[in-house]
């Protein structure tokens, strides 16, 4: 449930931005009557108006994540609060500016400072946040938590590089298809390597006590 709650504001925002996308007329329509106050000349054009509502959905989804765990008085994780401020800055310039460049360097802007955030607990504090979430449930050595802590660091790096490459190189609705696919594929390939690495480090479970002799 928790990956599908993680994921909600970027399935939300891609299907909202396809199916503007479809009726690109009606998506104008309704984003100038509805939104132009928010927007820079009031007035939303077709092409703009796909990215811009599906800004907005994200936005509000992002912010609805973090107010539904404050009530249940559930932690927000670090990464959440990282893509509140960021979607809510830049989602803002987006639709104020109607320019999409903001929205799209979001993910990058995300990846990267949970880059720094991962670098900088290690070479800093000498700690690994990978080990602070797991290391109750699984005792590995601290070279294996150091490791795992850098292949974090240089993932993330990566991720935040490749979405900027996709947006500047492809179109908008490409990148919203990659954005949507493509770093959750990233993801999920990356975790399933993590979980074979963790897996050859793990102690072997003790051997049963042989029975007494009789």
């Amino acid at each position: 449930m928790k990956i599908l709650f993680d994921f909600l504001p970027l399935a939300l925002f891609f299907v909202t931005f396809k199916l503007a996308e479809g009726r690109k007329a009606a998506a104008a329509l309704f984003a100038t009557e509805h939104f132009g106050f928010m927007v820079s000349g009031g007035q939303v054009g077709p092409e703009e108006a796909p990215v811009l509502l599906a800004t907005l959905v994200v936005v509000a989804a992002t912010l609805a994540q973090v107010l539904y765990l404050k009530l249940r008085g559930k932690k927000v994780d670090l990464m959440l609060w990282i893509s509140l401020a960021l979607v809510v800055v830049l989602g803002g310039l987006t639709v104020w500016f109607h320019n999409e460049t903001f929205i799209k360097w979001k993910p990058t802007g995300l990846y990267w400072v949970m880059a720094l955030t991962f670098w900088g607990s290690q070479a800093f504090f000498g700690k690994s946040l990978i080990k602070a979430a797991l290391g109750k449930e699984m005792p590995l050595p601290e070279e294996v938590w150091r490791r795992l802590n850098w292949a974090w660091v240089g993932f993330f790096a990566l991720m935040g590089l490749v979405n900027i490459l996709v947006a500047y190189n492809f179109s908008t609705s490409t990148w919203a298809s990659f954005k949507a696919f493509g770093t959750v594929g990233m993801m999920i390939v990356f975790v399933l390597g993590q979980g074979f690495y963790l897996a050859r480090h793990l102690p072997d479970d003790e051997p049963a006590a042989e029975e007494p002799k009789t």
